[in-house]
């Protein structure tokens, strides 16, 4: 039997001992365009097996990064993205420049403003017009854990243009879903956690 105290210590602890192995297999295969293949399926389950990484801006981009990293910048592949020298991974990164710190409606938080500014950036098309959709969406989940006795739908969309400086403008055609649904789909969510929360613990026992 192989013991954890036994194997090579892993780089990145978030994607698992599978995911490490799935690299070390890529790295023997001989064929550079199966190679390039295998590197976007490692890609795809690195995004599965640690979905928090979506919540991060060109997470993607991220992903390869990672996906280098772990293997020791020796899976020669067609990356998507320009790939770091080991030199620039191993510098001690730049101080980070912290805005003023002003959030123009708390309820919706930083994270959701700096999306909207992103996708208020990106050129008319289907991705722009469904991350505005899902953007829309999300903020009258937001809204109503803010204050779940008055949501108006006409307010937010107005609040989505004036976050965006005007360039943002959700069409008359886009309807937001009743409030219950999105309530309903908080509640589920908050029972599945606590329903986690509650086997791990017996497990700990």
């Amino acid at each position: 039997m192989e013991y954890n105290t036994q194997r090579q210590q892993l780089k990145i602890t978030d994607y698992g001992r599978g995911v490490d192995k799935m690299i070390a297999y890529a790295k023997t295969i001989p064929d550079r365009n199966e190679r390039t293949k295998v590197a976007h399926s490692i890609v795809t389950a690195m995004a599965i097996v640690n979905p928090k990484i979506r919540e991060r801006t060109e997470y993607r981009r991220v992903l390869w990064d990672h996906l280098m990293y772990m293997a020791d910048y020796e899976l020669d592949v067609d990356c998507p993205y320009p790939i770091k020298r080991r030199e620039e991974s191993s510098h001690r990164p730049k101080p980070l420049h912290y805005g003023d710190g002003t959030i123009r409606y708390r309820h919706y938080g930083r994270a959701l403003e700096d999306m909207i500014k992103a996708v208020a950036d990106m050129p008319e098309g289907e991705e722009r017009t469904m991350l505005t959709e899902q953007i829309a969406h999300t903020m009258k989940r937001q809204y109503l854990q803010w204050n779940r006795d008055s949501v108006d739908d006409n307010l937010i969309r107005e609040q989505l243009t004036e976050l965006s400086g005007g360039r943002i403008v959700l069409p008359d055609s886009f309807e937001f879903r009743d409030s219950k649904i999105y309530l309903d789909a908080m509640a589920a969510v908050l029972a599945k956690k606590e329903s986690s929360g509650k086997k791990k613990k017996k497990k700990k026992k």
